[in-house]
């Protein structure tokens, strides 16, 4: 498997999740796998300190953030074609709702980024399979409509993938959903209470269903 991994920066509160970002890369190398890092080459919506938590007067690109994750090889998201991927894979993160779309802050009226938006449908119209880690299923869900993910077991979240016109199935560490008729596979990771030992879990199994989705083509 040839894989396009996309990060939305470098940081739980801003950008990717790196535990979630790492063990994505990792479990696919470990598959056999080979992967490419891509980004959006635009500014952050804002910069957290994580230590206090509190908003910086910072301003970051969300790819050259990325690129700390992918040790600088890394390509804006203008250049990824569906056509040299067998894959499209989202780490989660809040980058993924406040750089990738507009989730943290417009919810259900979110809007996405143009570029974001035209990989996802044109990687879904090309039939070829698309995981999603964390909250990125609401990214999915937002763009695609009517497909099947998880995000764990979260009320107010399963409530908006549901109003975005997905079905949602509650699961927990170890499980993924795979949504056979549209080829998207989400795993929940640190949407729910984990370890880094769950997030590697989370992550192989959620790489191993996308290319039993590959075989199966």
């Amino acid at each position: 498997m040839k894989a396009a991994v996309v990060l939305s920066g470098c940081g739980v509160n801003d950008g990717a999740e790196i535990h979630e970002a790492v063990m994505t890369l990792y479990a696919i190398d470990k598959a056999g796998g080979t992967y490419q890092v891509f980004a959006p080459n635009v500014m952050q919506h804002h910069v957290v300190n994580h230590i206090t938590g509190k908003v910086s007067g910072e301003s970051r690109n969300v790819m050259t953030e990325a690129a700390r994750i992918a040790r600088g090889n890394i390509k804006p998201m203008t250049e990824y074609r569906a056509s040299d991927y067998d894959a499209l894979i989202f780490p989660g993160g809040f980058g993924v709702a406040k750089n990738l779309c507009t989730y943290a802050f417009d919810g259900v009226e979110c809007t996405v980024d143009r570029v974001v938006e035209a990989a996802i449908l044109e990687t879904h119209k090309a039939h070829k399979p698309i995981g999603a880690l964390c909250i990125s299923p609401v990214l999915i869900t937002r763009v695609l409509g009517d497909v099947k993910v998880t995000i764990g077991k979260d009320p107010e979240t399963i409530a908006d993938i549901e109003s975005l016109g997905g079905k949602h199935e509650k699961m927990g560490h170890s499980q993924v959903m795979t949504d056979d008729k549209n080829l998207i596979v989400t795993s929940p990771c640190y949407m729910i209470e984990a370890t880094i030992s769950d997030i590697a879990r989370d992550a192989e199994l959620l790489v191993a269903a996308i290319i039993d989705l590959l075989k199966k083509k």
